[in-house]
């Protein structure tokens, strides 16, 4: 199935008519969330008649403040039940992370660390031993033939660097060129 581009004017009517239909759902809902608040109203705070003794307004004020403790126990309730809720979404979102092991791994980087400095990191201070590991090499001796003494010293120009050094080695360099 081929996918066709949609003309701008076509996208234009299609979010016109979307945005309609949104702004009328809204309103609807407005229309419902204030028919529910007033009947709430209408059942839990029955209008008040004023009295018209002391007696009854003593009544009226007793019976105001009981139903003020009631509802502050209430919210109180409520406001400890929401926080351990929360808290234990905390721990939840905690466990799942575990779980996921979703965790930025750090990228290593190359340590020169010789093996003392590496049991040590590893053993901690039990590691008192010192490796040294040229110590169990076996010794070879090295033979220096004649021949290659001869070549070495014949092909070495760094002999007679000390003659040719400063301003009388140049100049002897050029007489001996001449």
């Amino acid at each position: 199935m081929s996918e066709k581009k949609m003309s701008s004017s076509r996208k234009h009517q299609l979010k016109s008519l979307m945005l309609s239909i949104a702004k009328v759902l809204l309103e609807e809902e407005d229309k419902e969330r204030e028919q529910e608040r007033s009947r709430y109203m209408a059942e839990n705070c029955p209008p008040v008649s004023m009295p018209r003794t002391m007696q009854e307004l003593q009544e009226l004020c007793k019976e105001i403040n009981k139903n003020i403790d009631r509802i502050d126990e209430e919210r109180y309730d409520l406001e400890m039940k929401v926080t351990k809720t929360n808290k234990e979404i905390e721990d939840l979102k905690i466990k799942v992370q575990d779980l996921m092991g979703k965790f930025k791994k750090p990228v290593l980087r190359k340590v020169r660390m010789s093996a003392d400095a590496m049991l040590k990191a590893l053993l901690g201070s039990k590691h008192t031993v010192n490796m040294d590991l040229r110590a169990n090499l076996k010794q070879v001796k090295k033979e220096v033939k004649e021949e290659d003494k001869e070549l070495r010293d014949v092909g070495d120009w760094r002999k007679n660097i000390e003659d040719k050094s400063g301003m009388d080695g140049r100049k002897k360099m050029f007489e001996a060129e001449a």
